[in-house]
């Protein structure tokens, strides 16, 4: 039911599509005897998405969750492992055109080739399954073969685990895969923005993983960023509040540790 919610009802909380719906429902109400409340809800909607677009409130937001936990420091040693969470590859395009097609979180596929490279000897996990509401889009992982040919790693090296559809799962069903021992001590490799809810999860999981952020979209120190054009401001928002709003979804069903986990 979690996962149904989160890909219907989650539609509708994201700032721009909430905004939208309130200037249509307005017009709606011009075209009653409530005219003059419709005019001011659709005048409300235009302002508030100016003002959502144009000011820096989603790289704020986005900022906040980026700066949680720092980049990972190499001098720390070796990992004994690398967990890769997706979100990297389209599954639904790669089977269209019959090769992995890279999205938004394509940095987590160089940090995988880039990290192979440096610690030989770590086991790689790579966790993506099929995200899609009817579950008719596709395994991710299924798509990550045909990379490592390309980037040079074994294909021997990578663990594929094809079932998990959120960060819960992911979580959840890489424990039971890696088994982790006592001490041992792995990377979780995801976005910046998103590593404080994946870190919830796997705390949740009894699985103690050390941050390797990547894919940043705010830089390090304090630097809002005007939206260049409405939509850039908006798509930015929609994206802060994704991740909070999951951030909350997943502290309330008890999915996380705490509602915005720290280092």
């Amino acid at each position: 039911m979690f996962f149904i919610l989160s890909k219907t009802v989650a539609f509708l909380l994201f700032p721009s599509n909430l905004l939208i719906v309130l200037g249509l429902a307005g017009i709606a109400l011009m075209a009653t005897r409530r005219k003059r409340a419709g005019a001011s809800m659709a005048a409300a909607s235009l302002i508030l998405l100016a003002a959502a677009g144009f000011f820096p409130v989603g790289s704020l937001l986005i900022h906040v969750l980026e700066s949680r936990f720092p980049p990972w420091d190499a001098s720390r040693g070796a990992p004994d492992g690398i967990i890769v969470l997706g979100g990297a590859i389209a599954p639904e395009y790669s089977r269209d055109y019959g090769e992995p097609v890279i999205v938004g979180g394509g940095n987590r596929i160089i940090a995988m080739a880039k990290l192979a490279r440096a610690y030989p000897n770590a086991r790689i996990i790579y966790s993506g399954g099929d995200a899609s509401l009817f579950g008719n889009g596709g395994s991710e992982a299924d798509f990550v073969p045909p990379l490592l040919d390309s980037l040079g790693i074994p294909q021997s090296r990578v663990t594929l685990e094809s079932r998990a559809r959120n960060t819960a799962e992911n979580a959840a069903y890489v424990k039971s895969l890696i088994n982790p021992r006592p001490g041992e001590r792995w990377l979780l490799v995801t976005s910046a923005e998103h590593m404080p809810r994946a870190i919830g999860c796997f705390r949740q999981a009894g699985f103690a993983v050390e941050a390797y952020p990547v894919d940043w979209h705010t830089r390090r120190t304090l630097d809002p960023i005007w939206g260049r054009t409405l939509a850039d401001g908006l798509a930015r928002l929609d994206a802060a509040a994704y991740e909070w709003i999951g951030l909350l979804a997943y502290w309330l069903t008890g999915k996380t540790t705490e509602i915005l986990p720290s280092p």
